[in-house]
């Protein structure tokens, strides 16, 4: 990814330096595991752990490989170069690449687990905050984008904490899922390395052995976790569509935070433009692109080919360092987004009263017209309003029909905006847990 939608911390996982070192680290725990066994002599296993502190040159490691063909090759003969190559002649001992690269691999995707799991932990908190902040604030609900009834701000950002929460469980099911390690050689039989190797390899790096590999760690593993990225991605996008449709200019019930020195437009100077959420929209997008790629490497040629690995190398870090940048702008976005009530009770009252009709048609029913009439008799009052802009009550009250079914005060109570906050807390009790 481009240094514009990366952080410095995640970047860091995918580094060449970070991958040559764990690689090392996972060959070092193999010759210990083996000079445990009796399998190599000590001071072997222990002259490889004398390059603990090296830091592996990248730029040999590639003159290497432009030579070998094999990067995991090239490693070794660097790692020989540091050791000394008598000392580092049971290095990878009975190992295959496979062994190194997909255990590595998912140390690092463990690690960048780690990372979007605090995002989403921050992203949650700031969503909690402003939910209790603005509990109350009445601004009217809307499905297929028309107003709809009633309900309050609060609600929104309490429906996108517990949409958060659910994509917190999905990282942490994923991040076990991928915490797998296989140290078993060549088509995952153990001929040439013990599985107390592998054992003790992972229990080193803090994974749990693959219980069977065959050559490489089964890819479903990869598969979910990618899918579950994917998922965290379309919600970020779910918030970030709601903040920008409430930043429209008819709308502006809520907006991004516009900065000191801040320009919307090179042409036109009046411009506060949803920038951020709109990029959060496109970054979404590129997360979700990894999911299909990461599906379709499930299915390798017996026990082994490299049809996932060009994949892989890509979308690791791009999936991974995009949605950690998303989870830290959308997060910025939450705690800074200005809410303007005002303007919700005024595009709630643009058509007056009309956001209480089930109220009326339901009161009607009860009050024994049947609910074809019910309907038929609110509907033409509310079509008068959306025509003339007249006042939905006064509609009403000038309905002969209506207010033989009800009377006058029966009606005005229907127009309480307290009836539909009345079970808020209970919601929040449900969502908070607290």
């Amino acid at each position: 990814m481009i240094p514009r939608y990366s952080r410095p911390e995640m970047v860091a996982i995918w580094s060449p330096e970070t991958k040559f070192k764990i690689w090392y680290e996972i060959e070092a725990h193999a010759c210990e595991a083996m000079a445990n066994m009796g399998t190599i002599p000590r001071e072997n296993a222990d002259a490889v752990w004398k390059a603990k502190d090296v830091t592996f040159d990248v730029a040999r490691i590639d003159e290497i490989e432009a030579e070998t063909k094999h990067d995991v090759i090239a490693f070794l003969t660097h790692l020989a170069e540091h050791v000394g190559s008598d000392e580092a002649r049971f290095v990878h001992q009975g190992m295959t690449s496979s062994d190194v690269l997909d255990t590595c691999f998912n140390v690092q995707l463990v690690r960048a687990a780690d990372i979007l799991i605090a995002g989403v932990e921050g992203l949650m908190a700031a969503l909690k905050r402003r939910a209790l902040e603005h509990k109350d604030t009445l601004r009217v609900g809307r499905s297929h984008g028309i107003h709809a009834e009633p309900t309050t701000m609060g609600l929104t950002f309490a429906r996108f904490y517990a949409e958060m929460d659910r994509n917190l469980a999905r990282m942490h099911v994923a991040r076990a899922e991928i915490a797998t390690g296989a140290i078993s050689g060549a088509v995952g039989t153990f001929a040439n390395v013990d599985p107390q190797v592998e054992e003790h390899v992972c229990a080193q790096l803090c994974l749990e052995v693959e219980p069977i590999s065959t050559q490489v760690i089964p890819r479903d593993r990869h598969a979910a976790f990618f899918a579950a990225l994917g998922v965290v991605s379309s919600s970020i996008e779910n918030i970030a569509i709601e903040v920008r449709h409430m930043q429209r200019t008819e709308v502006l019930e809520g907006a991004e935070f516009f900065s000191m020195g801040q320009k919307g437009s090179s042409a036109m100077p009046h411009k506060k433009n949803p920038v951020l959420t709109e990029n959060l929209t496109g970054l979404a997008r590129l997360v979700r692109m990894t999911v299909i790629p990461a599906l379709e490497n499930v299915a390798l040629w017996h026990e082994r080919d490299i049809s996932h690995s060009s994949v892989e190398r890509n979308i690791g870090p791009d999936a991974t360092i995009t949605l950690d940048f998303a989870l830290s702008r959308m997060t910025s976005v939450i705690d800074k987004m200005l809410i303007f009530p005002d303007n919700m009770l005024d595009n709630m009252n643009k058509f007056p009263g009309l956001v209480m009709s089930q109220r009326v048609l339901l009161a009607l029913t009860q009050a024994g017209v049947n609910r074809e009439d019910a309907y038929k008799m609110v509907q033409r009052n509310a079509l008068k309003v959306w025509e003339f802009r007249t006042d939905f009550r006064e509609e009403l009250l000038a309905d002969p029909e209506v207010c033989a079914a009800l009377s006058v005060d029966a009606i005005n109570e229907k127009f309480d905006m307290g009836y539909h906050t009345k079970h808020v807390d209970t919601i929040f009790a449900r969502v908070f847990k607290d």
